[in-house]
């Protein structure tokens, strides 16, 4: 049996839903001791939120790689091959590499029963550790209190918009979910957050100062001024605390991308200083080359204009369905809609 289909045995939320979320940080932590903790090897970025944040995750990415430097990126869920969770540079872990790792660790995932996404996480962070990246950048799975990789340490907690979405098992209300979110708040480690509702900025605040963490709303602090959008790409100027950044071209389509990019660049003034405004400019020019990043407004015709989104509930669709709007002239729109049980589809079925 290969690696992927070994792998593809284990429980899987995207086919088994709830069932197969297992809350907690026990097994992970028992699953990376096997595998010689190799989260504790290099620096790491935690990025949660309900949407945006493999977006954010990427710029942040694309941005440290422009620079010089070597990122792991582990982003999910993948669109082709699992190798897309666990990349450096923009480019997937070798399937050689996965195969041997699996091999490797069988006996360790046999003995402890991860699910799926605790050993591609685990698998990533092995991953990273052996190529001696400089930086990693890691997108939560789900929530972020329980999620398997709240293991992490970070140099800075990053979350993006907040949302009603898997409300069964992050809760019915904005705070609830916000307080989730938050779990990944670290002791003395920054957040910066593009989370806008008081409800939710007040539950990220209280968090923060318990954890003496230091906060930042970008609310507070970026000034965003768009400009000249087409179907894939669009323009923009970002006025941070700590520069200007006139005119970046933005290698993603949308207005909610606008949050996003302030985000990651606040980030990676940060975690890359002295940050030259050059990279910046790369990164976020460059950031489905530099990043891997698919499948985000993503035009595959143009006649008839055909659009691929990774949206995966209602706000998601609805900033996917307005970019559609923007720029499809006349005609009838068709949407095909693939999602999980668990959504709730008659926000989705409003727009």
């Amino acid at each position: 049996m290969n690696a992927v289909d070994y792998l593809h045995r284990l429980p899987r939320f995207a086919e088994q839903g709830a069932a197969a979320f297992q809350p907690g940080l026990e097994r992970m932590d028992a699953l990376l001791t096997a595998m010689g903790r190799p989260h504790e090897h290099f620096a790491s970025v935690h990025v949660a939120g309900t949407n945006g944040k493999g977006s954010t995750a990427s710029m942040l990415a694309a941005i440290g790689t422009a620079t010089g430097r070597r990122i792991g990126l582990h982003t999910s869920p993948h669109l082709v091959h699992l190798t897309e969770r666990m990349r450096i540079d923009g480019v997937p872990a070798p399937t050689a590499w996965l195969e041997e790792a699996v091999a490797r660790y069988r006996d360790v995932f046999d003995a402890v029963r991860p699910s799926f996404f605790e050993a591609t996480v685990a698998l990533s962070f092995r991953y990273f550790a052996d190529a001696g990246v400089d930086l990693a950048v890691v997108e939560v799975g789900l929530g972020g209190r329980l999620d398997a990789t709240n293991v992490l340490r970070p140099v800075l907690c990053l979350i993006t918009s907040i949302g009603l979405d898997h409300t069964d098992l992050l809760g019915d209300t904005l705070p609830a979910i916000a307080a989730e979110k938050a779990g990944i708040i670290k002791p003395g480690v920054p957040v910066f957050t593009s989370a806008t509702q008081p409800e939710v900025l007040g539950v990220l605040r209280r968090v923060a100062a318990t954890q003496k963490a230091p906060f930042h709303a970008l609310s507070d602090e970026v000034r965003t001024t768009p400009g000249a959008a087409r179907p894939d790409h669009q323009y923009l100027s970002l006025c941070t605390p700590q520069g200007d950044y006139p005119d970046l071209r933005l290698d993603l389509a949308g207005r909610h991308q606008h949050h996003n990019a302030a985000l990651a660049v606040r980030a990676a003034e940060q975690v890359f200083a002295p940050l030259s405004p050059e990279a910046v400019r790369t990164g976020l020019r460059d950031v489905r080359r530099l990043a891997g990043l698919r499948g985000r407004l993503e035009v595959l015709s143009t006649a008839p204009l055909v659009v691929a989104d990774v949206a995966h509930n209602a706000d998601g669709l609805a900033q996917a369905l307005a970019f559609v709007r923007q720029h499809r002239g006349t005609g009838r729109l068709y949407v095909v809609l693939g999602w999980m049980r668990d959504k709730d589809l008659d926000p989705a079925a409003a727009l």
